[in-house]
């Protein structure tokens, strides 16, 4: 883990993306989870003290309707067996998109190009389910340590229905008023107050919010990208849309950092969690101003999968 590159050090393909490919080996689908070590796992259990809990799921059809036109709400049917000496219920779940709500997007979401993904992975790889989805991450679980930038707080009044933009100085100030300094593995988790923001939203309000397609995010961008990977994440997550800011940026001109899931996920490997609940972690974190906490997450063991919800959880 000390002899990871620099993001300067990384080479680059023909689109300009720096890559992280070969570090794990040339066959590796799990990127930099691979920083997940026992060692790492083992002293990250070590920061729970008190004991307290906290999900960081939100309910599945809470981001309805979506920022994304194509994830529709999932429909929820239950199903009920009655005899006269007991009750059975069960239900059925259909049109569930797995990165509707709380979610991970595995490796198999973005590539680093117009034909191939994190490690050299080819589309019909992908499609195949033999490369880089989600059951890689499911079949050895996620499990480290988590440390929370409040960006919310340094930018208590602004409006998280536009694309405000967090640049690297707000991720550093964040970090520095955290009191944390990052080690390899983590999984950074940014708080906008976007998904708080949106739960208290009416329904009218929130076809506005999904007309309007905007939402707060780290600013696409190559500073950005360099930071982040120069800190050696796991994973980053956040509780806005696209962890990036929303709408970004599809353009040939502005790639490929004008949408940065090309470069994080694509070509570093990194995981990008989205739409994650952090309302009740911000508020421990604020009251006792311990901002690093033990993380785990189950995904959802599906071959192939190129996302799924995150079944995540802090613990202190």
């Amino acid at each position: 883990m000390n002899d990871l590159p620099s993001y300067d050090d990384l080479p680059r393909n023909s689109a300009g993306v720096p890559l992280a490919w070969h570090l794990f080996g040339g066959d590796d689908n799990m990127g930099m989870f691979n920083l997940q070590t026992p060692q790492a796992v083992a002293n990250a259990a070590a920061l729970v003290r008190k004991g307290s809990v906290f999900s960081l799921n939100a309910p599945v059809n809470l981001f309805t309707p979506s920022l994304a036109p194509a994830r529709s709400a999932a429909r929820h049917k239950p199903l009920v067996l009655q005899a006269p000496w007991l009750i059975i219920c069960d239900d059925v779940i259909d049109n569930f998109f797995p990165q509707g709500s709380s979610q991970w997007d595995s490796l198999a979401h973005v590539s680093a190009d117009a034909s191939t993904f994190y490690n050299g992975a080819t589309l019909d790889e992908v499609r195949a389910g033999e490369r880089n989805g989600i059951e890689h991450w499911a079949r050895r679980g996620i499990a480290g340590r988590a440390i929370l930038l409040d960006l919310e707080a340094l930018q208590p009044d602004y409006d998280r229905g536009t694309p405000y933009a967090f640049t690297v100085d707000d991720l550093e100030q964040a970090r520095t008023a955290a009191g944390v300094e990052y080690q390899p593995g983590d999984v950074i988790i940014l708080n906008t107050g976007f998904a708080d923001w949106y739960s208290g939203l009416s329904a009218f309000e929130r076809m506005g919010a999904a007309r309007a397609g905007a939402a707060p995010g780290v600013e696409s961008s190559e500073d950005v990208c360099r930071y982040l990977w120069d800190a050696h994440p796991a994973a980053v997550a956040s509780d806005t849309f696209g962890f990036e800011v929303t709408p970004a940026s599809h353009s040939p001109a502005d790639a490929p950092f004008g949408f940065i899931h090309q470069v994080l996920i694509g070509g570093l490997g990194i995981a990008l969690g989205e739409l994650w609940w952090l309302k009740e972690l911000v508020a421990d974190c604020r009251a006792d101003g311990n901002y690093e906490c033990f993380v785990t997450s189950a995904p959802l063991n599906v071959p192939g999968g190129t996302g799924s919800p995150a079944n995540a959880l802090a613990i202190k």
